[in-house]
């Protein structure tokens, strides 16, 4: 099923919570919406569920408009991060209880509920209460209710939040394995970057109701459109500095405090002005360099398993990187880095615009 989004736009009284959300999702993809709370995310997916109706613009799915039908007649199937099973019913009666809803025949409702219970990997668990059920197990019942209707859109709502974070890892990995298998179009809404960036084909990310961009995971992190969208992807996060953009004999210069650092051509904004711009640089591609660094001094060292992100202070300017462990830097040591120019971003000071992407 193919999902088109007009202008999409849901007020509640005075206050806007989507404001003209465009969107194309093709058939078979997996997309996440991602973004704070408060955002607009679970209400455009509420939106496209029927439970809320649009108060402008139009939802399509293949050709058809469905703005005002309703959730049972939309072939959708929801996993909510609540679960919503029923307490007093088995495995069996929760999974089946759609099919009893539309008066299936007995034996097509345990062909089918043993049929999905296999493929969640529950199928020795029918005859359980929820109660009886981990977390993990609950969130496949609750996922092989939605599957059971044989949908043709799948719609999550942050189904994983209330998961340890070694359950989440796993569970991420079987809901896009079954979602790849089955060939299910599923949108999926979370504010966990990384279940958006290791899930989705392509991801829509939402600030205050606008939508921000709509694209893979990889031009997300690597192309970033907005500074929204470059603060919030990226784990540990962007260091951003105001840097002075300066030309001389020919070449572009960044001057940060003061650290002088010449921009390569291949990375010239596309918009050159002497002035003012936010640029940035991701902790990965900050590099000790003794010969050709500037000098900072090591204010702490936070241990992350695999990498120890350091802060360092230049000035006034503190500056966040990573480093393999065996490094061994502690506070107070003085040191050289070196900006990777190559990757650096740059945005404009009033719009938040990239000086790159747009």
């Amino acid at each position: 099923m193919t999902i088109t989004i007009n202008n999409l736009v849901k007020k509640f009284g005075s206050v806007t919570a989507v404001d003209k959300v465009n969107l194309d999702i093709k058939d078979g993809e997996f997309v996440a919406f991602l973004g704070p709370s408060g955002c607009g995310k679970t209400t455009t997916l509420l939106m496209i569920a029927g439970i809320y109706k649009p108060s402008d613009g139009d939802i399509i799915f293949d050709d058809r408009k469905v703005n005002d039908l309703p959730p049972k007649d939309r072939e959708i199937g929801m996993v909510f991060q609540s679960y919503a099973l029923y307490p007093h019913m088995s495995v069996y009666q929760n999974l089946s209880y759609p099919l009893r809803l539309k008066k299936r025949p007995k034996e097509e409702m345990k062909r089918e509920a043993q049929r999905i219970a296999d493929l969640m990997g529950i199928g020795h668990l029918l005859n359980r209460k929820p109660g009886q059920l981990s977390g993990g197990q609950q969130q496949r019942v609750a996922l092989g209710r939605a599957l059971i209707k044989k949908p043709k859109l799948l719609l999550f709502d942050e189904p994983l939040s209330n998961l340890d974070a070694r359950l989440r890892i796993s569970m991420r990995s079987e809901i896009k394995r079954l979602q790849r298998e089955l060939g299910i179009t599923s949108i999926y809404v979370t504010h966990d970057q990384i279940e958006a960036l290791t899930m989705a084909d392509r991801i829509a990310v939402i600030k205050n109701g606008v939508l921000q961009a709509f694209t893979d995971p990889e031009s997300l992190h690597d192309r970033p459109k907005t500074l929204f969208i470059a603060e919030f992807i990226g784990n540990p996060p962007m260091n951003l500095f105001v840097a002075e953009i300066k030309s001389e004999n020919g070449k572009l210069y960044a001057i940060i405090g003061d650290v002088k650092i010449e921009i390569p051509d291949v990375r010239r904004p596309k918009k050159v002005v002497n002035g003012n711009v936010r640029m940035g640089i991701r902790p990965q591609d900050i590099l000790i360099d003794e010969k050709e660094g500037f000098d900072t001094e090591i204010l702490f060292v936070e241990p992350m398993g695999r990498d120890d992100l350091i802060v360092c202070k230049v000035g006034d300017m503190q500056i966040h990187f990573l480093v393999d462990p065996t490094t061994n830097l502690k506070a107070g040591n003085k040191i050289k880095l070196k900006f990777n120019m190559q990757k650096c971003q740059y945005f404009d000071m009033e719009t938040d615009l990239s000086l790159l992407w747009n």
